[in-house]
């Protein structure tokens, strides 16, 4: 454990000097105040225990700052059912769909830390766009992820606006998942926070669900979704109750 704390150290690190060496602001100390404890969390999330590569992230690692790729932040865990929200798209996952903690927000997507099970430390993503939700694996571990991202600053993956302060995926001009699939460099596009869309990517995506575990017999059914959705006000009444 303490290996994998100083493999995840060490490419956060490597992922600020570079985020900083393109100017890029990453201040001290973010503002972590009033968030809930850790028993808090583990009755949310339905577990007996969190890791402690994500709680050292999200306490010491990160900034709350768009300090991620196309401006992605990390989620505060101060309130138990925006939290349980953002896992409304993860249908048909191989694990229990209660048993993972929302990270990062990007736009339009949500990455989450994998807690129990077989899957535990992967890094899974999610669309909130309605009917294009495409739940996979982005990342094997929060160390993989954060090494993909530092990959993309020596493939040139990324570009700066001049109307804000963080990194854009892609060369500014083409969709940034064909940027990323073009690559001569082993970038994993999943890896990145750009929009996958069935309409324009379907076998890709779908290669990587079959591959990670999600049932593609049931991924993309609106009832299940609803049955997702129903979990999720029981579970938040039961919190509340």
């Amino acid at each position: 454990m303490l290996d994998d704390m100083r493999v995840l150290q060490d490419a956060v690190q490597a992922y600020r000097a570079a985020v900083t060496a393109t100017g890029v602001p990453w201040p001290e100390n973010g503002d972590r105040n009033g968030g809930l404890p850790l028993d808090a969390l583990c009755r949310i999330f339905d577990v007996d225990h969190i890791a402690e590569q994500p709680l050292w992230l999200m306490s010491h690692g990160l900034p709350y700052e768009r300090i991620l790729p196309d401006g992605g932040f990390p989620l505060p865990w101060t309130d138990a059912s925006e939290l349980l929200d953002y896992l409304s798209a993860s249908v048909a996952t191989p694990f229990y769909w209660r048993h993972q903690l929302p990270l990062f927000f990007f736009e339009h997507i949500v990455y989450t830390f994998v807690l129990a099970g077989e899957h535990e430390g992967e890094i899974w993503r999610y669309q909130i766009d309605p009917d294009d939700w495409n739940p996979l694996r982005a990342a094997p571990s929060l160390a993989a992820l954060f090494t993909q991202w530092t990959k993309g600053f020596g493939a040139d993956m990324y570009v700066r606006s001049p109307h804000d302060s963080w990194l854009h995926v892609g060369d500014g001009e083409r969709n940034p998942v064909d940027v990323l699939l073009e690559s001569a460099t082993d970038l994993d596009p999943f890896a990145f926070p750009v929009f996958l869309s069935l309409y324009s990517h379907e076998d890709v995506i779908r290669a990587r669900q079959r591959e990670c575990g999600v049932d593609t017999d049931r991924v993309d059914q609106f009832d299940c979704h609803e049955e997702l959705l129903d979990a999720i006000c029981a579970a938040g009444a039961s919190l509340r109750g």
